[in-house]
């Protein structure tokens, strides 16, 4: 299997485990009432994994993308360095300014 499938698989399993925290938090501190309508209806159940499932959807795409962003930061074993000095095309010359 290809590196980047494995890390988008890693990725995606952290993203839910994420979501089933932030869930169980959602729950625990019953954040807008949210504990009493979701046990308390016919369809709770259904809303607590849809909560579960969108949140899941958000946190893996976000830690994916993170995973990725941070790739480019990871060292390529080059130990030259890219950034340099800055090149000046002239000199300064000092300019006498008059004041009236």
């Amino acid at each position: 299997m290809p590196k980047l499938i494995k890390v988008y698989i890693q990725q995606i399993a952290i993203g839910f485990a994420l979501s089933a925290v932030f869930t169980a938090i959602l729950l625990y501190f019953n954040v807008a009432g949210l504990k009493r309508l979701l046990l308390g209806s016919s369809d709770g159940l259904l809303g607590l994994f849809l909560i579960f499932f969108f949140n899941g959807l958000v946190f893996a795409g976000v830690q994916f993308a993170i995973r990725i962003m941070r790739m480019g930061y990871e060292d390529d074993d080059d130990d030259d360095n890219d950034r340099g000095m800055p090149v000046r095309s002239h000199d300064p010359m000092p300019i006498r300014i008059s004041t009236k």
